[in-house]
């Protein structure tokens, strides 16, 4: 099989989340890394690129010198697609323009800052039919492909109530003073967007719950606090959920919870049952169904669904996590590209991806917070009412 040439921006030299894109997509042996625009200053991007390896005739000191020199090459010659990792306020122009140009995107999280931003790049992707993923990571862990599938045969019945957290404590202090990058443009509302920890981990648990549930939210009453004196940004959430089937949630997003790492949790509980799942142990899936012990599923188990056994690469008990759920992502992505190429159906266990109409839902849940965090309304409208509301397929 011909590998898929892989082009970035962004993700140069001491950027956490590059790393573990490329590391992720590489995994499976089905990509490769082509092309790059590594940094925001020509020297430091050039230097990248060098350190890993790019041929020099496509190591770009730009995106925009990326993107017109790629649309130069003859086609088969081109990068199959773009993985967009910088911070959040270079999404739109970066993932527009090579949409708009036809090339394959992938995009980190948040989608872009505004719901209009949003809603041009839907319709771009509409307009050119180009495959366009949004990096929800922690949709690729097997055992959140389990839940989806216990969900959606009706084994907990019908859902009543959904809790999900998601825990850091590292900005517990004004760490963005201390020269940390990470946390300098995360609490820089032009580079952030509107929302601080909402934005970075909320918009994850908002996701989480829709890939487990469908479920889609009605409305939400929001609490936005900024404990830190002098960040611009809020640094812990909680919000009251109602869902349009009559479901009710809470949503947890802490970036000052002192002493945890990276606690993401979500339980879901119907009239049959109920189920449990944490990010810091995502190889365990709880099953709790009513009237009965509850059950401790573990991940590469042939009694799970068969989605949930095609994203695993290990046998039981070798544990598997975080850099593998990029890697499912990156490899449904793959397929879809495939698919697009050949003018063919992709395979059926590696159709869903968090897509465009995800990423515009989490913008569109955003903006809704922070409007709520800052009315006296009780609650607040929060409806999703772009057309499409689906994962993409081919």
């Amino acid at each position: 099989m011909k590998k898929l040439k892989m082009g970035m921006v962004g993700g140069g030299s001491g950027a956490l989340i590059g790393a573990v894109h490329r590391r992720a997509a590489l995994m499976d042996g089905e990509i490769e890394f082509a092309a790059g625009a590594l940094s925001s200053t020509k020297e430091k991007a050039l230097a990248s690129g060098r350190d890993l390896g790019l041929p020099e005739e496509r190591n770009y000191a730009s995106w925009e010198e990326m993107l017109e020199s790629e649309l130069g090459l003859p086609e088969q010659q081109r990068i199959d697609f773009v993985s967009v990792v910088t911070p959040n306020h270079l999404h739109f122009p970066v993932a527009h323009a090579f949409a708009e140009a036809g090339f394959n995107v992938v995009l980190d999280k948040p989608m872009v800052h505004t719901s209009e931003q949003a809603q041009r790049l839907v319709e771009e992707v509409e307009k050119t039919s180009v495959v366009f993923a949004v990096t929800y990571n922690y949709s690729g862990y097997p055992m959140v492909k389990q839940a989806r599938h216990m969900v959606q045969k009706g084994e907990l019945g019908e859902i009543r109530k959904v809790i999900v957290e998601y825990n850091q404590g590292w900005l517990a202090t004004k760490l963005e003073d201390s020269g940390a990058k990470q946390a300098e443009w995360r609490t820089d509302p032009a580079r952030s967007g509107i929302a601080g920890a909402v934005g970075d981990i909320g918009s994850h648990a908002e996701n989480l719950v829709s890939t487990i549930t469908g479920l889609e939210i009605s409305e939400i009453c929001a609490d936005l606090t900024t404990f830190v004196e002098g960040r611009r940004l809020d640094d812990d959430a909680n919000l009251l959920i109602h869902y349009t089937n009559g479901a009710k949630g809470v949503l947890i997003a802490s970036q000052v919870s002192a002493g945890e790492e990276n606690d993401l949790h979500i339980r879901v509980y119907g009239t049959e049952g109920g189920l449990e799942w944490r990010q810091e142990e995502p190889n365990h899936l709880i099953s709790k169904p009513m009237g009965a012990p509850a059950q401790v599923l573990k991940r590469g188990n042939d009694y799970l669904c068969e989605e949930a056994k095609r994203a695993s690469r290990l046998p039981p008990g070798h544990p598997e996590a975080f850099i593998e759920a990029f890697a499912n992502v990156y490899m449904s992505v793959g397929a879809a590209i495939r698919a697009r190429q050949e003018q063919a159906e992709p395979d059926e266990l590696l159709r869903n991806f968090p897509c465009v109409y995800d990423g515009a839902r989490g913008v569109h849940f955003i903006e809704k917070t922070v409007e709520s965090s800052r009315s006296t309304q009780k609650w607040l409208d929060a409806r999703w009412r772009a057309a499409g509301r689906h994962r993409q397929t081919l």
